[in-house]
């Protein structure tokens, strides 16, 4: 049974796993089993598999001394395995064991970033899977909603020593840019548009209209579509092309450039023609529909809600609670948490605590520390909500 240490890079040699052996004789050459680790949510997946190791040596300095062997209590740099990532298990593949998996802190300060120039581009995917593998405590994002790539860390040295790193050691340059959350819209009441595109120039032309109704859902309800034509005078074939086409407008956004969510969108009437009309008509068609419903009506800006779990000194309760108020938090419980500390659970909008990692730490004087998880999103209130939109408006 044996245990890796450490991951590090080699330019040469390629991954190098510093392994320890604390029981039996690791050979070189020889297929061992590996199995870990349980993080899978900072993007380490899970490993149960066999694995070939290539030549043991010895780290001395910079020099590399090969080994013959590695007994139970030395330490060893494997090259080559590829899936061994650090805390994993090595151990014989017709009796595979796992030691218990390391507790690793919660990285939770978010920084976002993007290559400084085209070369950098080329080189940032494989320089950030390197630094991840070698440091269990990062993990990255690359968040499907705001398109961003996110690095989250333990704190602001942590950053910094990563951003070098991946500079000095993988010659990747970045810039770090502001965070985004994931926000979407939503209708606050009932609208109703009309989609007409016509076109006729020369040729084969365009036709197509369509009537919508636009109405709220309850949280969490997505996005529901609804044929109610009658008479066909939207053709059966082309219903399926004015919900593609609504529903690709609702992912791009009608008012700030987020996503639409939780409405029913129901298609009451429409014309069409026999040799104009087409898919491709239909679908602009309700992309338009949607538009012109959104506005004349209210559109809500619904914004991501986290459950707050933070354990501190009962001395900084105080202090604490007062700044989770001012960041727009609702503290929902407080409870002893052993002798002399308190936990403060609140559910606080995720706009507000993106460097909650840092300013936590200025609160409590370094002896905090705390965890968070998604609750729900909720509408965001019209003062900020009206900021965000002339932000996006502004592109920024």
């Amino acid at each position: 049974v044996a245990e890796v240490v450490k991951t590090s890079s080699d330019p040469y040699v390629g991954r190098v796993s510093l392994v320890r052996v604390f029981s039996g004789t690791l050979n070189p050459e020889e297929t061992v089993h590996v199995s870990g680790h349980g993080l899978a949510d900072r993007g380490h997946e899970d490993h149960d598999v066999d694995e070939r190791i290539g030549a043991l040596t010895a780290p001395f300095g910079k020099q590399q001394r090969v080994l013959g062997r590695c007994i139970a209590g030395d330490l060893a740099c494997v090259a080559k395995l590829s899936r061994a990532e650090t805390g994993d298990t090595l151990s014989a593949k017709d009796d595979p064991l796992l030691m218990a998996p390391w507790t690793m802190p919660d990285p939770l300060l978010p920084l976002a970033i993007e290559a400084h120039s085209k070369a950098d581009e080329d080189k940032l995917s494989q320089g950030l899977a390197r630094l991840v593998a070698e440091d269990p405590t990062m993990r990255l994002e690359q968040n499907p909603h705001t398109h961003q790539v996110v690095l989250w860390s333990l704190g602001e040295a942590h950053q910094d020593v990563a951003l070098e790193r991946l500079r000095t050691r993988y010659g990747v340059q970045v810039d770090p840019v502001p965070h985004k959350v994931s926000l979407r819209e939503t209708f606050g009441g009932r609208a109703a548009g009309r989609g007409r595109h016509v076109k006729q120039s020369g040729g084969h032309g365009q036709f197509a209209i369509c009537e919508i109704e636009v109405e709220p859902l309850p949280p969490g309800s997505g996005i529901e579509f609804v044929d109610k034509v009658v008479g066909g005078s939207v053709p059966r074939q082309f219903i399926p092309s004015v919900e593609k086409g609504v529903r690709s407008q609702a992912a791009r956004g009608v008012a700030a450039g987020y996503p639409l969510v939780d409405v029913r969108i129901t298609l009451l009437d429409g014309k069409a023609h026999s040799v104009d009309s087409s898919d491709a008509a239909f679908q602009t068609a309700g992309a338009l529909a949607l538009r012109e419903a959104a506005a004349e009506a209210r559109i809500d800006l619904l914004e991501p809600v986290a459950e707050l779990d933070v354990l501190i000194p009962d001395e900084y309760v105080g202090p604490v609670m007062s700044d989770l108020a001012g960041r727009r938090g609702r503290v929902v419980g407080t409870d002893q948490a052993g002798s002399g500390r308190t936990r403060v659970r609140a559910e606080i909008p995720e706009i507000e605590i993106g460097r909650y990692a840092v300013e936590l730490r200025s609160v409590s004087h370094g002896t905090g520390r705390f965890a968070r998880a998604y609750a729900r999103h909720e509408p965001m209130p019209p003062q900020i909500a009206e900021k965000v939109r002339e932000q996006a408006e502004k592109g920024t």
